[in-house]
Order: C-alpha cells, then sequence, then structure tokens
C-alpha cells in the first residue's frame, strides 16, 4: 500500500467519525459501557485467577509415618516418594516440628498443647507438594500403598471442590467477557452500516470509476478501530484509578494471606493494554461484518 493511500485511509476513518456526529458518539458511548464492565470483569477475574494460583500452590500432602517405623524405613519411604513422578518436593517433618507448627496454628489455644512437649503423641511426617496441584489426589493414592504410612492428609474433598470452582469460575468469566465483546461489535457494526449506507451513492460512483475493494473499505476499517479506541480511553481511566484505589487503600486491610492483589504496577499497563487491544478488535470487526455485507467484497 502507498504512503499516500494511508494518508489518505487515515484522513477519511478520522472524518468519518466526526462526520457521523451522534452516531459516532453513540457507538463510542455503547464501547465505552461495554468495555467499562469487560475490564472490571478482567480485573477480577485476573486477580481471582491469581488467588486460585495462590491457594493451590498452598495444596500439600502430609504423609503421617507409622510411629513403629524406625530412620532406615522412614529413609525408604522418603526415597520411595521422591521417585513418584508428580513429586515436586519431599520435606522431613519432625514430630516435634509438628507440635510446634500445630501450637503456632492454634494461636492462643495452641498453648494448652505445650503440654505435650515431653510426650509428643504426633508422629514424624512427610510434607509433600506436587508438581502441578491438580496432581496432588494421583500422588496421595501412591503414597497410601507404601509401607510404613500410617496416614495421608489433603483434605480430599476440600481439594476436590477447589479445583471444580477454579474451572468453572474461569470458564463463567470468559463466557461473560465474550458476551460483552459480542455485544459491542454488534453496536459498532450497525453504526458503520449507516454510515455505509449514507455514502452509498459515492461509494457506487468509486466502483464505477474502478476502485479496488480494498481502497474503499480501508477507511471504514479505521473509522470502527478509532470508535474502539476512543470508547476504550474512559473504560481504562474507571478501572485503573479504581484499581489504584483499592490497592493503596483497602489491599492492606486483607488479612487471609491467599487474598493478594496483583501488584499496581505492571498490572496497570498490562490491563490498560489489554482494553484498548480490545477496544481496537471490536471497532475493526464490527466494521468487518458491515463492509463484507453491504459492499459484498
Amino acid at each position: 500500500m502507498k504512503f499516500r493511500n494511508i494518508k489518505r485511509h487515515l484522513r477519511e476513518g478520522f472524518k468519518n467519525v466526526f462526520r457521523n456526529g451522534w452516531m459516532s458518539v453513540a457507538s463510542i458511548a455503547a464501547v465505552t459501557v461495554t468495555l467499562i464492565l469487560v475490564g472490571a470483569f478482567l480485573a477480577l477475574m485476573l486477580n481471582l485467577n491469581q488467588m486460585a494460583e495462590n491457594i493451590e500452590e498452598d495444596v500439600e500432602i502430609s504423609v503421617h509415618i507409622d510411629r513403629t517405623a524406625d530412620d532406615a524405613q522412614i529413609k525408604v519411604l522418603g526415597k520411595q516418594i521422591e521417585q513418584i513422578d508428580q513429586v515436586d518436593t519431599v520435606v522431613f517433618s519432625s514430630k516435634e516440628d509438628e507440635l510446634k507448627n500445630l501450637i503456632k496454628s492454634m494461636g492462643e489455644e495452641g498453648k494448652s498443647w505445650e503440654l505435650f512437649e515431653q510426650d509428643n503423641p504426633l508422629s514424624h511426617a512427610f510434607i509433600v507438594r506436587a508438581k502441578h496441584p491438580n496432581e496432588t489426589e494421583t500422588v496421595a493414592s501412591k503414597i497410601e500403598t507404601f509401607d510404613s504410612v500410617d496416614e495421608v492428609i489433603y483434605g480430599k474433598d476440600v481439594v476436590k471442590r477447589l479445583f471444580e470452582f477454579n474451572k468453572y469460575a474461569r470458564t463463567i468469566g470468559v463466557v461473560l467477557i465474550i458476551g460483552l465483546v459480542f455485544t459491542a461489535i454488534f453496536l459498532i457494526s450497525n453504526t458503520i452500516k449507516l454510515t455505509i449506507m449514507a455514502r452509498s451513492r459515492e461509494i457506487g460512483i468509486m466502483k464505477l470509476v474502478g476502485a479496488a475493494n480494498g481502497f474503499i473499505r480501508w477507511p471504514f476499517f479505521i473509522e470502527g478501530m478509532l470508535l474502539g479506541v476512543f470508547g476504550s480511553l474512559l473504560p481504562i481511566a474507571v478501572i485503573i484509578g479504581g484499581y489504584y484505589y483499592i490497592d493503596t487503600n483497602l489491599s492492606h486491610q486483607i488479612t487471609f494471606s491467599f487474598v493478594e492483589l496483583l501488584p499496581f504496577n505492571p498490572f496497570a499497563w498490562q490491563l490498560s493494554l489489554l482494553i484498548i487491544s480490545i477496544g481496537a478488535f471490536i471497532g475493526i470487526w464490527g466494521s468487518v461484518m458491515s463492509v463484507r455485507k453491504f459492499l459484498r467484497v
């Protein structure tokens, strides 16, 4: 494509945006509202995804060793666990460490367990993590078959429900975002259709004098892209401003260890680029749909 043609297409695309007046304003407003919702869902989804990953990373298997097992048997058991393909790390935890962790986890109530420091009723354990959290159940099932294992604890039902919830939450979020994006595409497509209909005579003359289809449709693509980009500016300001407020004023009030917001920088830049890209895609695709139908190219 020649440089002067690029300049012409850009000029015509900008002119079309302002030439259509209120129709362009309506399209930009529709994209703005849609992208505010999309941006909010994206920010929520990405943070929920991060929290889900944090929870999944904390999933571990506690292998309680039979109290009658001697040091040699414990060593053999550790080697067997390490040889499981899906296992990432294996850490030995003595019964003294297990008691200290129990006391610490129970807070004030844990002090009553200090009485058992001289006669510890707990057993040694291996703390095992799978390479992938969703392989936890498989690893636990294999460990249960080994000798010298007294009990394998990993919260079977809780872990299963957690993975299922994360899967459904991500799927629902993606479906909602796709639905909102297609709604915005439909709205912009209708605006471009009205533009093409209003200029049908001009387009017909251009085709009669031999103008190529690409030469005719490029300004409409640029117009759609501009409508999408302009419509993404306010959502970026609203979403990033809101996220900054939450990050600086509310994040420190969260007491749960797994609830951790993504850091404002670079998340703000990444989300802004994503929103503006979605806006441009919505505009261009809306134009493609309209131009194909009305210009029959």
